[in-house]
C-alpha cells in the first residue's frame, strides 16, 4: 500500500514563517498541472501496489481550480490503481473556500480537507501575514459543511512572539466547540530564508520564547486529551477512526510517490528522490522528457535512524524487539542501554521493550531520537 502526494508549488503571498517551496506568480499555474501528470506518466511503475491516500499539498492547493483537481485526479486513476476508498485531502486556506467550490471539490473526488487556520487571533495572523482573519477561518469551516466536508483537519501555530497562553486557550476552545475531528499543531520555527528569519538576523524580531513554546505545548497537549483527542505522533492529535491516513503512512515507513517541484519519494526500502525546488527548471526537465527528480540510496545506518525517528515520534513507540528484527541484538542493545536515563528523568517509559515517550519527554523528542541515533 502506498500514497501520492502532489506539491503545488503556488500562494497568493509568502507568510512570515514558511519554508516550503512556492512562488506568488500564477502564470505557469496550467502548465504546471499538465507537467505534474506528464511526471506521474514517467513514473507510473514505481510505486507498486494501490494507492490507499492522495495528498495535494503545497504552496496553496486551493488556489486550483476545480476543473484542474478533476484533472489530476482522473489521470491519476487512469494511472494508478488507487482504492475506492482512498483518504484525498486538499490543503486549503480559508480565504480561498466558499460554499460553491467547496462542493465542487466534493464532486471532484476531494474527502478530506486540511485548512491552514493557523490561530484565531487576528494578530497573530496579520504577524505571520496570513491571508484571512478569524472570522473567515469560521465562515470556512461552515461553507465545507454545508458541501458535505466532515472529515476536516485545521493547523494550529503555537509559541509566536503574538501568541499568549489566552490566545492559545481561545484558539483550542473554538476548534473543541466547531468539533474539528483532527488537528494538527506546529510550533513556530525560524527557517532560513524566511521573511522571518531575515527579521531575526536584522534584529526586528525577538528569538523564539523556548519557554513560552513548551508551556503552550504542554497546555494543548492537556486539553485535548482531556477532550476525547488521541495524541498519536508528536505533532498530530485525532479523534478516534480520524488519523490522517496518507501522513500515518510517511511515519510507517511505507511507499509514497512524490510529483510536482521540491516533492520527495520513497520506495518503502532503500531507494529516496527529491525533485528540482524550482519551477521553471521542473517544467523544462519534463518538456525534454527528464525526470526531474534526484535519488540517493539509504545506508544502513541512515534506515536505523529514520527507524528511531519516526517511531518515537508515534503513539505506538520505539518497538525494540521490531528494531532488532530489523537491525540486529547489538544496536538494539545500544539503544535500550542508553534509553535507561530517559527513564529515569521521567522522559520516556519501557513496557515489553516498547519506548513511548511520556508528556514532558514529548517537549524533546527530536532531542531524545538524536540522542539514540548510530553514529
Amino acid at each position: 500500500m502506498g500514497g501520492i502526494y502532489i506539491h503545488i508549488p503556488f500562494c497568493r503571498k509568502a507568510c512570515t514563517y514558511c519554508n516550503f517551496h512556492f512562488t506568488t506568480s500564477l502564470l505557469k499555474k496550467k502548465e504546471m498541472v499538465d507537467a505534474i501528470l506528464q511526471e506521474a506518466a514517467m513514473k507510473r511503475s514505481t510505486l507498486v501496489g494501490p494507492a490507499e491516500s492522495v495528498y495535494f499539498g503545497g504552496g496553496t492547493p486551493s488556489l486550483l481550480e476545480p476543473e484542474e483537481i478533476t484533472f489530476i485526479l482522473e489521470g491519476l486513476h487512469k494511472m494508478f490503481d488507487v482504492t475506492t476508498h482512498a483518504e484525498v485531502t486538499l490543503e486549503a486556506n480559508p480565504d480561498d473556500i466558499n460554499s460553491v467550490d467547496a462542493a465542487r471539490w466534493k464532486s471532484a473526488g476531494i474527502n478530506r480537507i486540511s485548512l491552514g487556520i493557523q490561530s484565531f487571533s487576528d494578530e497573530e495572523l496579520q504577524w505571520m501575514h496570513r491571508t484571512h482573519n478569524s472570522q473567515k477561518a469560521l465562515d470556512s469551516l461552515r461553507d465545507l459543511r454545508q458541501a458535505g466536508f466532515e472529515n476536516i483537519s485545521a493547523d494550529l501555530i503555537f509559541g509566536s512572539p503574538k501568541s499568549t497562553e489566552d490566545s492559545l486557550k481561545n484558539s483550542l476552545d473554538i476548534l473543541l466547540k466547531e468539533s474539528i475531528p483532527h488537528l494538527s499543531c506546529y510550533a513556530l520555527t525560524i527557517e532560513n530564508g524566511t521573511p522571518l528569519k531575515k527579521k531575526r538576523e536584522g534584529g526586528l524580531e525577538k528569538p523564539t520564547d523556548d519557554n513560552l513554546q513548551a508551556s503552550q505545548f504542554l497546555t494543548i497537549m492537556e486539553v485535548l486529551t482531556q477532550n476525547g483527542y488521541e495524541h498519536y505522533e508528536i505533532s498530530n492529535f485525532a479523534k478516534p477512526g480520524c488519523r490522517s491516513r496518507h501522513n500515518s503512512s510517511y511515519w510507517k515507513g511505507t511507499p509514497y510517490l512524490g510529483l510536482g517541484p521540491s516533492a520527495h519519494s520513497y520506495d518503502g526500502q532503500r531507494r529516496r528522490s527529491f525533485n528540482v525546488a524550482n519551477n521553471n527548471i521542473y517544467l523544462e526537465k519534463l518538456a525534454a522528457g527528464e525526470d526531474p527528480g534526484e535519488y540517493e540510496m539509504l545506508t544502513d545506518k541512515d534506515m536505523m535512524n529514520e527507524f528511531i525517528m519516526i517511531h518515537l515520534r508515534r503513539a505506538e513507540g520505539l518497538d525494540l524487539n521490531l528494531f532488532e528484527d530489523r537491525f540486529g541484538k547489538i544496536e538494539a542493545g545500544r539503544v535500550e542501554q542508553e534509553a535507561i536515563s530517559f527513564i529515569r528523568n521521567g522522559w520516556a517509559e519501557m513496557d515489553k521493550r516498547i519506548l513511548t515517550l511520556t508528556r514532558e519527554g514529548k517537549l524533546l523528542a527530536d532531542g531524545m531520537a538524536s540522542a539514540l541515533f548510530s553514529v
